[in-house]
């Protein structure tokens, strides 16, 4: 049969992380099941990130979802590219195309659903902050394409990160949802510095997923409990000791030495910070012990690896992404 009328047809959602996410569940208590939701595998995901965020999304907002594997596409248009602002631009381009592409099978949807934060736009000197001076071009922002076909939602648009975990909550979500580690739209690209390739980004999230396997473990990542009583069972004490952390791959080579033999390999930095509201933050204390087993595990568990360094600087000046 024919499509319907393209302002009829549902939205589309970009699903993915806590604010999209939450952004989608908004729109959902307005349009119920009218929503679709898109999530576009990009090759540039965490470790087992795919399935864990369609599994989320299913079991919780109980919405349609479409995964759509884009993974060869993004590399193609990210070959090459190592400026900042232009990856981050390629990403946000071929994020739309993806959607557009799809919004053809779906009858040409009108809307575009996306998480677009406060910190996105102050970042991005969008057209309702352009008194600051950009930052960085947010792929949600100042990434998207002028000829993009979709009139955007951004119900959460001025608020800022604690805010929207808040309004998860009150729209129950699960906890494991709304307080998952933040993670930027254009995904790896933005922690891969230098060219974006299938080995190196394999090289980092091997490294990524050992720094939040070990924070997890020491209990910084998670949000603590209190003991409790029988009836109101574990309590809530407080967020996660570290707000936000990862590792970013540098495209910096160093001499190094395995047993007896001469390494010249790629260079990991672990950034790991504390804050409320992303617009400041300043970097974790971590103990002793646990960096080094962090960065023995690294460079041994990891092949291209030999060096590990940490990040102690706080943003202001430097930003909580390298790019």
């Amino acid at each position: 049969p024919p499509p319907p009328p393209a302002d009829t047809t549902p939205p589309l959602a970009m699903s993915g992380g806590v604010d999209s996410s939450v952004a989608s569940a908004l729109v959902h208590q307005a349009i119920g099941d009218q929503l679709v939701a898109i999530f576009v595998d990009t090759g540039l995901l965490r470790k087992d990130e795919g399935g864990q965020v369609a599994s989320a999304f299913r079991n919780n907002l109980r919405s349609e979802l479409i995964t759509v594997d884009a993974s060869d596409e993004f590399f193609s248009v990210l070959a090459g590219v190592t400026e900042p602002e232009q990856k981050r631009r390629a990403v946000g381009e071929k994020f739309i195309r993806v959607f557009e592409e799809q919004a053809k099978k779906l009858g040409q949807p009108k809307f575009l659903v996306q998480g677009t934060i406060y910190p996105d736009v102050v970042e991005s000197s969008a057209a309702d902050r352009n008194k600051a001076q950009k930052i960085k071009s947010h792929h949600n922002v100042g990434g998207l394409p002028k000829d993009m076909k979709f009139d955007l939602v951004e119900p959460l648009r001025y608020l800022f990160k604690d805010e929207v975990r808040a309004v998860g909550e009150a729209l129950g979500l699960p906890e494991k949802l709304v307080w998952r580690q933040p993670f930027p739209g254009p995904g790896l690209t933005v922690r891969c510095l230098g060219e974006v390739t299938p080995q190196r980004v394999s090289r980092l999230r091997a490294a990524d997923a050992i720094l939040v396997d070990e924070l997890s473990n020491a209990g910084l990542l998670n949000r603590r409990y209190s003991g409790g009583n029988k009836i109101t069972g574990p309590m809530r004490v407080d967020p996660p000791a570290i707000a936000q952390a990862f590792v970013v791959l540098l495209p910096v080579r160093s001499v190094g030495v395995m047993g007896d033999q001469r390494t010249y390999q790629e260079a990991a930095a672990i950034r790991a910070v504390t804050t409320d509201d992303f617009m400041t933050a300043d970097w974790a204390r971590l103990p002793d012990d646990l960096m080094a087993k962090i960065a023995n595990r690294i460079v041994n568990e990891v092949d291209g690896i030999n060096r590990v360094v940490y990040d102690v600087t706080s943003k202001p000046p430097a930003t909580i992404e390298w790019e």
